[in-house]
């Protein structure tokens, strides 16, 4: 790894899904590290890497500005990763949704720019794009998003364009849907779904089957933000970017599942009034910095098998702490 830019990273949202398998990673890397979270999912979430003098955590509100701030004390580089996750997540109550995806999101910049930070990179979402007929969605496509969630996205990726400069060097990365395994689980989003369903239930369902859902492995997801953090100013300065895999259909996720889990699989390929089919394409990363997926549905479907086999998922099924909603549901986040 070439000799690190920054000294000290905070990341918001740092104990969340993505977070927890990016922040060793960036202790690894010889980070100090702030993380700001409110820690809904428990708080055990970085015992594999206690103590470590170099991981500071602030389980606070990114809405409290006094908290933001003292998070962000000393750090010269943000990872903004803190968001009402997904669609169903955000419709559950779109007052917090807001407050939290867009309503706070240039008090941060502003603060951070103010603090002394000199790298922001933002993570958006590839869903800004809404449904798209062109066979290859790049990031020059015209933004359609179909619900506030990915709407204020988009709304974010402006104000932090606005805030672009020399001394305060921006990035975005729209993301497919992240899968595999991170110990703060999520169970809610498809391959993790279908994963769990095939593992414990021995039967899936599909609905519909022919929509696209791009999706990108967690492992790969994280080494790109690690990346990002070694990069030439002006390699990435102001750049957005698409992070994804293969564009696979439903049902070739199904079928991927099936023949990874193995045994007697049954698939219920079932009709559905959703058929938003969604598809990017990634290849400006490879040409500006050289980042291509590595892994793919199917390890992280064995990463997941390899984690109910070792006990680390226990009652995925019912346990809230692997559900968004039903977590948020439970603590009666406002």
């Amino acid at each position: 790894m070439p000799d690190k830019m920054f000294k000290k990273v905070l990341v918001t949202g740092g104990a969340g899904y993505v977070g927890a398998v990016l922040i060793p990673k960036l202790l690894a890397a010889g980070y100090e590290i702030n993380v700001l979270d409110l820690y809904l999912y428990g708080d055990d979430v970085f015992d594999g890497v206690k103590p470590n003098s170099a991981l500071t955590e602030f389980k606070g509100d990114l809405r409290d500005l006094g908290v933001v701030q003292s998070a962000l004390d000393g750090c010269d580089c943000v990872i903004h990763l803190a968001c009402i996750s997904n669609d169903p997540s955000f419709e559950l109550n779109p007052a917090l949704g807001k407050s939290i995806n867009l309503d706070c999101f240039q008090p941060l910049v502003k603060a951070a720019k103010e603090s002394g930070v000199k790298r922001f990179v933002y993570a958006s979402s590839s869903s800004v794009y809404g449904v798209k007929n062109d066979p290859s969605v790049t990031e020059d496509l015209s933004l359609e998003p179909l619900t506030d969630y990915s709407k204020f996205k988009a709304d974010c990726e402006a104000v932090l364009q606005q805030e672009t400069g020399e001394d305060f060097v921006t990035c975005t990365i729209r993301p497919a849907t992240v899968c595999g395994f991170s110990p703060r689980q999520r169970l809610d989003v498809i391959v993790n779904i279908l994963t769990n369903h095939a593992v414990n239930n021995g039967r899936i369902k599909v609905f519909g089957g022919e929509q696209k859902r791009p999706n990108i492995h967690i492992e790969d997801m994280t080494d790109l933000y690690v990346q990002l953090l070694t990069e030439q100013d002006e390699k990435i300065n102001g750049k957005i970017y698409n992070a994804g895999g293969k564009n696979h259909t439903v049902n070739e996720l199904a079928e991927i599942v099936k023949q990874t889990v193995g045994g007697d699989l049954v698939v219920d390929v079932l009709p559905s009034d959703d058929l938003r089919s969604y598809h990017v394409c990634s290849d400006r990363l490879k040409r500006d910095i050289g980042w291509e997926p590595k892994l793919g549905i199917k390890e992280a479907v064995q990463d997941l098998m390899d984690a109910f086999d070792r006990g680390d998922l226990i009652n995925s099924m019912e346990d809230s702490r692997y559900y968004n909603i039903r977590k948020m549901q439970e603590v009666h986040l406002a």
